[in-house]
């Protein structure tokens, strides 16, 4: 989710050729589904019959960016790398399309590359506080937190900014401050324009997110409801929504929710989600359906190692798979969710001493993560420590 915050900096090309402001910025058009699709068209349009126009390209890949995080779809950001790419063999030093390609690899968990693109730009242009974001997320998703928040508190010395406040909000949100996260995020919410209704719509999700944390959840979903106003269907608002009134017995309403969510923009996470709904109704065989789609996704369509260890080990599935998945991924990256599927792959495997180790690990932060915290207490029971430990 930060990986994807709310990019609302300018991405203004070199180019003499470019026609419009960036999305999010001043004078630019709306980010709403059908505006977006309209950019991308427009775009591809303008490079058609100007193929060198750098900022047509950067704006392209804006919008492709954005419609990565509302479709789920991985091949628009392979297609916004494409694009990308080719600005930089003309034009190696073009900043705007540098600053672009670390939020690119962001979105495609390239996240040790998105650090060093952060790096350079930020050498470059030291006082831009988009690097700062950049180098901060990819740290955070390495489980580097030390680097990571000095990173937001640059960025938000430099310039308070919608983009500034949901980052402080999700490094609250990992020590363990909720209700101080959701005071960011509210800020962060309010800082965002109306022009930008895909931004106010993923700010007021990750408000209700908060809210459900707090066991709020009329809150919640008067967050949720604000979304959907600002960007109707966007997939944060309707899983988020869904969420809570499933918690409140409306199983079939929140199954309607997520198929029709599927049906449009199908997603590992989606597939898991329905499943777990359907198996709560008792619907075993098609539970099980969606719960092959969510493994297939994740393992070829959309790779997200953590996401497929946990999932394997929370439906008793291939834990010895989910446990060599899980080691891979804490080999490369050592954030608190990777280490908590790894603890949990070893709880489902019996070894519990290991994933009493890996999810110490997983509580360093402080954080309030219920999944977290009930695998932890899962462990816990299991092999109660000893009083002179």
């Amino acid at each position: 989710m930060v990986a994807m915050a709310n990019w609302r900096d300018a991405h203004r090309g070199r180019d003499g050729d470019t026609i419009a402001a960036s999305i999010g910025t001043l004078g630019a058009p709306k980010t709403s589904r059908e505006e977006l699709a309209q950019r991308v068209k427009d775009m591809d349009a303008r490079l058609a019959a100007h193929p060198d126009d750098a900022g047509a390209a950067i704006l392209l890949a804006d919008a492709l960016l954005r419609q990565t995080r509302v479709l789920g779809n991985p091949g628009l950001a392979i297609r916004a790398e494409r694009v990308l790419t080719r600005v930089l063999n003309g034009d190696p030093s073009n900043y705007d399309a540098n600053r672009m390609l670390g939020a690119l690899y962001l979105s495609q968990h390239r996240f040790r590359e998105a650090v060093k693109a952060g790096e350079r730009n930020r050498d470059a242009r030291p006082y831009d506080p988009v690097n700062y974001g950049v180098i901060g997320d990819g740290h955070l998703e390495l489980g580097e937190y030390d680097a990571a928040f000095d990173a937001y508190d640059r960025m938000m010395a430099l310039r308070p900014s919608a983009a500034a406040y949901s980052r402080v909000a999700y490094a609250r949100e990992l020590q363990g401050n909720v209700a101080g996260a959701l005071e960011s995020m509210r800020l962060a919410a309010d800082a965002t324009g109306a022009d930008d209704p895909e931004a106010l719509a993923w700010a007021h999700a990750q408000v209700g997110d908060l809210y459900v944390q707090l066991d709020k959840r009329y809150e919640a979903k008067q967050a949720y409801s604000a979304a959907s106003h600002a960007f109707p269907g966007h997939p944060f608002a309707v899983i988020g929504y869904a969420r809570v009134i499933a918690a409140e017995g409306d199983l079939g309403g929140a199954l309607t929710l997520l198929q029709r969510l599927a049906d449009a923009s199908p997603t590992p996470d989606l597939a898991a989600r329905i499943g777990d709904l359907l198996e709560r109704m008792g619907r075993h065989e098609a539970a099980e359906r969606q719960f092959a789609l969510a493994e297939s996704g994740w393992r070829a369509d959309a790779p997200e190692p953590k996401n497929l260890a946990r999932f394997l080990a929370e439906h008793d599935r291939k834990i010895d798979d989910a446990i060599a998945i899980a080691e891979q991924a804490v080999s490369e990256r050592h954030d608190i969710f990777t280490e908590d599927a790894l603890a949990w792959a070893y709880f489902k495997a019996g070894r519990i001493e290991d994933a009493r180790n890996a999810i110490a690990l997983a509580l360093r932060t402080g954080t309030r993560d219920r999944d977290i915290r009930a695998h932890a207490a899962a462990i816990g029971a299991a092999a109660p420590r000893v009083a002179s430990r």
